[in-house]
């Protein structure tokens, strides 16, 4: 039997928390969940914008919040264009 297949996001993430640790080489780490969050919400906000066409309502319902908050947050990563 075949075994599933891991998340592949979690194994980037997972891979990329690792390398972030490494390179700190001793020094502490500063906002790491807005540095993470920043990471991942953008490219999440540009994709789903790109597979509505633009359209606001279908990409805040697809993305499971209002449309006030996803006009919030596509003016906050200056995609609003």
């Amino acid at each position: 039997m075949k075994e599933s297949c891991p998340n592949p996001l979690n194994g980037c993430v997972r891979k990329a928390l690792d390398k972030y640790f490494t390179d700190l080489d001793g020094h502490a780490p500063g906002e790491l969940y807005q540095l993470m969050l920043g990471e991942v919400e953008r490219p999440l906000l540009e994709k789903v914008m790109d597979y509505t066409k633009g359209n606001q309502t279908q990409a805040s319902q697809l993305l499971g919040i209002n449309r006030g908050t996803l006009r919030k947050k596509l003016k906050q990563y200056d995609l609003d264009n």
